[in-house]
């Protein structure tokens, strides 16, 4: 019942044809994995999917249910985080890599911490405007040769770049604790 209330099906349909279609159009013939922004669109794709289910029918309800919300808030960012990782990596199966699995995995669990971040400040209709707000900047960002410049394009490094590391663990944990312990904006 709570997955239903949460869109879960609905929402993970559209994370591997999110998944399917990026990787489809990523496909270069090449060895080794693709192009960063295709993985970094294709996820943000993903993550916008998966954060619908941010908030349910009812805030009020929810903020009156006689279980605790936290620790279910908080699993649930991080599953979904893991789930739009997941269904990049078992894509790659079909032949050519989107990315390598820990970019995908670096990349949605921080797509995913910037999502809870905008269902707190923005509600959960409307989660999906930080990620994708942060992507359309990174990808219009010059070269990433200083630290900020890498901090803003982070989800375009390569995988063990230790600027796109931090900042994708820092939006991770400040999403995940934010929306925990405040749940959707109303």
């Amino acid at each position: 019942m709570y997955a239903r209330s949460r869109q879960m099906p609905v929402s993970l349909a559209a994370v591997v044809i999110s998944a399917v279609v990026g990787w489809a159009l990523g496909r270069g013939g090449h060895d080794g994995p693709g192009d960063p922004q295709m993985a970094a669109l294709a996820l943000a794709a993903g993550t916008t999917a998966a954060s619908t289910g941010l908030g349910g029918q009812d805030v009020a309800l929810d903020r009156t249910a006689a279980i605790r919300w936290r620790p279910r808030r908080a699993v649930h960012v991080l599953l979904a985080g893991a789930l739009v990782a997941a269904v990049a990596t078992a894509v790659q199966t079909l032949g050519d890599d989107l990315g390598a699995p820990a970019f995908l995995l670096r990349d949605s669990a921080g797509l995913m911490g910037l999502a809870a971040l905008g269902a707190v400040v923005c509600g959960a209709q409307f989660a999906w405007t930080l990620p994708i707000v942060w992507l359309a900047a990174s990808l219009f960002a010059p070269p990433p040769e200083s630290v900020p410049a890498q901090v803003l394009s982070w989800m375009l490094l390569p995988a063990g770049t230790p600027a796109g590391t931090w900042t994708a663990l820092a939006l991770t944990a400040a999403g995940t604790v934010a929306y925990a312990f405040a749940g959707p904006k109303r």
